[in-house]
């Protein structure tokens, strides 16, 4: 397999996340593509993408897959039993549903606050910038934190009792929210417990 990615940026980190977790990361060779530069606008990368978006996965017989949940789903239940996007209707259900609520709360708005407020990524590739829309995202990003916060009084992980694809896709997104300079409040004590807890996971050094 081949992942197209570009190393650091929060999406691929949720795809080496789901790698290391499925014990398939040394099964994988990367490949990267220079956002920062615009590679991913050209050509040859948009014939892969036509969303000109990282990551890829790229399977032996050739197919393509972008979308870092299908790409996920996809590596769940390529090795052993599904683990991290649930094992029967229910759990795929809940998983999926907590997985798109921090997806576009979170790690969504946290992208866009970083596009649209701050500089981004440069003039050449922030063609487009909307400052007022990026500061509500901020605002977003940060209630989403609290209620996170809130789903953690109770469960030890987002979507329940153990590590799942929504655990992943925060991980991303407070590693993005660290480096845009949104911190995360003090008086989220469970919240901050659970990035203790993940950030102690053996995936988290492997995807590095």
């Amino acid at each position: 397999m081949k992942v197209y990615e570009f190393k650091g940026f929060p999406n691929p980190t949720r795809v080496r996340l789901a790698l290391a977790e499925k014990g398939l990361f040394d099964d994988v060779e990367f490949v990267q593509v220079n956002v920062p530069e615009g590679e991913h606008r050209q050509p040859a990368f948009l014939a892969i993408n036509p969303s000109g978006a990282v990551p890829v996965l790229e399977l032996d017989d050739g197919t393509q897959i972008s979308e870092c949940s299908a790409i996920t789903e996809y590596l769940d239940h390529a090795k052993g039993e599904a683990s991290l996007t649930g094992q029967n209707a229910k759990e795929r259900a809940l998983i999926a549903m907590m997985q798109r609520k921090v997806e576009s709360g979170f790690l969504d708005a946290v992208a866009a606050y970083f596009h649209h407020a701050t500089d981004g990524l440069g003039p050449d590739i922030e063609t487009y910038q909307n400052a007022n829309w990026g500061e509500r995202q901020k605002e977003i990003a940060l209630k989403t934190m609290g209620w996170m916060n809130d789903k953690l009084a109770d469960q030890n992980y987002l979507a329940g009792d153990h590590f799942t694809v929504a655990d992943i896709t925060a991980m991303a997104g407070f590693d993005f929210a660290g480096f845009a300079q949104i911190e995360t409040p003090a008086n989220l004590t469970n919240l901050l417990a659970w990035r203790d807890r993940v950030a102690a996971r053996p995936s988290t050094k492997i995807a590095a």
